[in-house]
């Protein structure tokens, strides 16, 4: 019968290697700076954006508020909640006819109110040419809002109310709107970088319904979103930080029901005193929006967009008073 393998003794050596072991895990144990795994705890993850905010950052990189005019701004403070806004515009408005661009000359005044608390938040608007507009946001936890949203325009009116929930690792938004409109979207965190969700709408006066689906991946530097719907939208962004004070951001939009397709490129360039960005899309036009602080409270503006292709260019100037 044969005897079984013996192993060697333990050397003084080996007790001490082990015991150097043993106490460096327990330090790394204490601190959490042991080694990475790489393994994702996934009933730790962090909340994702709304769902409708999802584009949140291509749409600062390349929706600019592009205006044709003169336009200029007063923002006052009347105390640590309550400020008022007064908007001046001249300048043109676009009316097509028979396939051509006709720009009619107009003017308009805008007042507005503002009520910013920490639970909830009042914002009204008025102007000339009869829009009103108002909007009611109540945090009645730090996991329920429930916002009221309400347009009136000549010959068109909309009242929109809206229920967020906000969860650990998802956001849900429920919609009820005139119209007999229903709605409601939810997005939730799969991995630490990717959130993954969807929508649904009914437009009861019109007998409209459609389903969406959306996933947005965001680390420290990239932004990439992905959205499709039944409605005949595939909607495609991405946006990446090039360093501290630049961003480089593409969007990509197809209807595949009107055979049409639109992408556009841009940056978004922040200096000391200024920020600029721009874009170009794929019908050539080309747009740029500057704005400069002057001095503390006051901003300058310049914007213009040009499009060589229909002979169409604006150009604005404004100024901003006030923070």
């Amino acid at each position: 019968m044969e005897s079984a393998a013996v192993m060697p003794p333990m050397t003084n050596a080996d007790d001490a290697a082990d015991d150097a072991a043993a106490e460096a895990a327990a330090n790394a144990a204490k601190t959490g700076d042991g080694p990475r795994t790489g393994r994702v705890d996934y009933g730790d993850l962090p909340c994702p954006v709304k769902y409708e905010e999802m584009q949140r950052e291509v749409m600062m990189s390349l929706k600019a508020d592009l205006f044709e005019g003169a336009r200029f701004d007063y923002n006052k403070q009347l105390n640590q909640k309550f400020f008022l806004s007064h908007g001046f515009f001249l300048g043109n408005v676009e009316v097509p006819a028979q396939g051509q661009i006709v720009k009619l000359p107009t003017s308009t005044y805008e007042f507005g109110a503002n009520v910013v608390d920490n639970d909830y938040m009042l914002v009204g608007r008025i102007l000339t040419d009869g829009r009103v507009s108002g909007r009611v946001k109540y945090d009645l936890s730090d996991w329920l809002s429930l916002k009221l949203q309400s347009t009136k325009e000549p010959g068109f009116s909309q009242v929109m109310f809206d229920a967020d929930f906000k969860g650990l690792d998802y956001q849900a938004q429920l919609k009820y709107g005139s119209g007999k409109f229903y709605g409601v979207n939810y997005l939730q965190s799969v991995t630490p970088t990717l959130s993954m969700g969807g929508e649904g709408f009914y437009l009861g006066t019109q007998g409209k319904s459609g389903v969406g689906f959306a996933a947005r991946y965001a680390d420290d530097k990239t932004v990439a979103t992905g959205q499709i719907a039944t409605t005949g939208l595939l909607s495609l962004t991405y946006c990446t930080k090039v360093s501290e004070k630049a961003m480089l951001a593409s969007d990509f939009l197809w209807n595949w029901n009107q055979r049409s397709a639109q992408a556009s490129v841009g940056y978004d360039y922040i200096l000391r005193q200024c920020r600029i960005r721009g874009r170009i899309d794929n019908h050539g036009v080309v747009s740029t929006y500057l704005e400069e602080r002057l001095n503390v409270g006051l901003n300058l503006i310049l914007s213009a967009e040009v499009d060589h292709f229909n002979k169409n260019h604006k150009f604005g100037f404004g100024m901003t008073v006030g923070e």
